[in-house]
């Protein structure tokens, strides 16, 4: 390992720090690297950056805020011109083509500035990459009968690889309490609320057939939609979590059958459950682990802890495997999440050991985790804190693809292609790093 960085030891982002992470980890693409300190450090968008020629889909905030601080607080446009993603190349390391998600932080070291009228980001005085922003898709500009917007119903990301239908903005996961430590799904809904924009709690079956009758229509380059939500606990528009969330994969695959690759990010369920879904159409299955060490998953996700608990949550990743395949269960972790105050471990190795030892149970028995990079979101129960140092990224994505590699397990199904200059998953680079050979 390259350092035992404890939580006091993170320093800024620099170019000297990039330069000595591409030192240290020539087994890394240089585009994984720069991807996972812009998602640790977040973006400042100067004004001069919304100032591009072509319009761009700005942030739908398809669930959570992914920003630094409140939408309340950003300023200079940044709040309705940030796009969702950014994809940059170029610059002082030469990058192909990177997508990365959008994370508001007007105090980050990363500025996106304008240079010849193309916005360019800067880390210090050093260009890192020209920019694009995502294209509007031709389908945005209708108008559901019930006059909602598409990006409202069933926004795009990845490049509009992939549909992200929130069925469910909440979650009766609640309070400190129960809530998820990290997560800030209850607290965007009140702000976007609080802020006057259309954001639906509840999406309607039909809105959502209706916009996706407009994709099947004129899109070619969306290839996969998500159905998820907050997790239901008692039961919601007088169903069960299990019939509210079935409701959706029945009816889209009964309108549109195999027209896109089906996903599920919902709670661990029974075998049985997860049979239903796999019946209605779903072949991509994310009971979301979150955090490995159970000391830790009971402490950072005490819902999920005292509602199914520990034990039973693994158990279910691991029996759902027998309905859906191995290779097509992807449970997610957040990434850095372990090495957060007050609970987490004190140091890089301690983190990576104990995640690892997730990664190894999970891949040798065919099931593959990814994971998204912690956002210390403001309104969380973990609330604005330093993330976690770069080399913390370096070492999860090296034991990540180690332990892939060692397996020999096929790229993740859903995702678009792997490897830098192709991957379009945009909240973590763990699809960056698939493939590749190193460098001298």
């Amino acid at each position: 390992m390259a350092e035992t960085s404890t939580l006091n030891q993170r320093p800024a982002s620099s170019i000297k720090l990039l330069e000595e992470m591409e030192r240290l980890y020539k087994d890394l693409p240089m585009e994984a690297i720069v991807k996972q300190d812009i998602l640790r450090q977040g973006i400042h968008f100067l004004p001069e950056s919304f100032l591009v020629k072509d319009p761009y889909k700005s942030k739908d905030y398809f669930i959570f805020s992914f920003d630094h601080i409140p939408l309340a607080d950003l300023k200079d446009g940044a709040d309705t011109k940030a796009p969702e993603e950014i994809k940059i190349s170029g610059g002082h390391f030469g990058l192909l083509k990177t997508v990365i998600s959008t994370r508001n932080n007007p105090n980050s070291p990363y500025k996106m500035k304008s240079k010849e009228g193309i916005p360019t980001l800067f880390l210090e005085e050093t260009e890192i990459g020209s920019a694009e922003y995502p294209p509007i898709p031709s389908w945005y500009k209708h108008k559901t009968k019930s006059g909602k917007l598409p990006g409202e119903v069933a926004p795009v990301i990845e490049w509009g690889y992939l549909l992200y239908l929130t069925v469910f903005r909440n979650c009766q996961y609640f309070g400190k309490d129960e809530e998820c430590a990290y997560c800030d799904i209850n607290h965007n809904y009140r702000q976007q609320k609080g802020a006057g924009r259309p954001y639906t709690g509840v999406k309607d079956v039909e809105d959502i057939l209706e916009v996706l009758s407009w994709v099947d229509a004129e899109d070619q380059i969306a290839k996969v939609y998500t159905i998820t939500g907050g997790s239901v606990l008692t039961n919601l528009k007088k169903k069960s979590e299990v019939d509210f969330y079935l409701q959706y994969p029945e009816a889209i695959e009964a309108r549109f059958p195999k027209r896109w690759m089906g996903k599920l990010v919902a709670q661990a369920f029974e075998k049985e459950d997860c049979q239903k879904f796999k019946d209605a159409g779903i072949q991509i299955y994310h009971p979301n682990y979150e955090v490995w060490d159970k000391a830790l998953f009971e402490k950072i996700c005490p819902g999920k802890s005292s509602w199914i608990g520990y034990e039973n949550w693994i158990r279910r990743v691991v029996d759902s495997a027998e309905v859906f395949g191995p290779e097509n269960v992807i449970p997610n972790f957040v990434g850095g999440v372990e090495l957060s105050e007050p609970w987490g471990f004190k140091t890089v190795a301690e983190a990576i050991t104990s995640t690892k030892q997730g990664l190894d149970f999970f891949m040798s028995k065919g099931i593959v985790p990814r994971f998204t990079a912690w956002c210390p979101e403001p309104y969380t129960t973990l609330g604005q804190q330093a993330g976690p140092p770069l080399v913390y990224f370096c070492e999860l994505l090296r034991a990540w693809k180690e332990t892939f590699e060692h397996y020999g397990l096929p790229t993740p199904p859903g995702y678009g292609e792997p490897g830098p200059g192709k991957a379009v998953f945009s909240v973590s680079a763990f699809m960056d790093v698939i493939g590749y050979s190193g460098r001298n």
